[in-house]
């Protein structure tokens, strides 16, 4: 399949606070083309767009069903951006065990109930996915 564009959509009844949360946090703009969509500039790029959806349901994710979607983003520091993620109006749903430790995640939602995770570690991880393979990995 050739594409010329990738966008993440995520759905969301009260998508203008949806948009404005994903802005701040990615630190990019909000682009508004109609009153139904949202997409999120960041340094020229559009890594996400806000549909609006009036009978959006919010997944009941990390323990309930179903999960639709999630986002993980990778973060330099761990507990700045868990602060200022709270700032802007997620909430926190799952911690992770140790703080410190090389890899990790920790679980929350954006105002519409979209679960993302703040992972940190970057480099240990690709190091890991970046081992041995054995035939027929992916």
């Amino acid at each position: 399949m050739r594409f010329s564009r990738q966008v993440i959509v995520l759905d969301a009844a009260n998508s203008d606070e949806v948009a404005q949360f994903w802005a701040a946090l990615l630190e990019g703009a909000v682009q508004r083309s109609d009153e139904d969509w949202y997409e999120i500039e960041v340094d020229g790029n559009y890594p996400l767009a806000i549909q609006r959806v009036a009978n959006h349901v919010p997944p009941q994710w990390p323990d309930g069903q179903p999960q639709q979607i999630h986002l993980d983003f990778f973060v330099e520091d761990i507990r700045t951006e868990h602060a200022r993620a709270l700032e802007l109006g997620a909430t926190f749903l799952k911690a992770a065990g140790d703080l410190d430790a090389p890899t990790g995640f920790q679980v929350y939602a954006d105002p519409a109930g979209h679960p993302f995770c703040l992972c940190w570690g970057w480099d240990a991880w690709r190091r890991k996915m970046d081992g041995p393979r054995t035939a027929g990995a992916f």
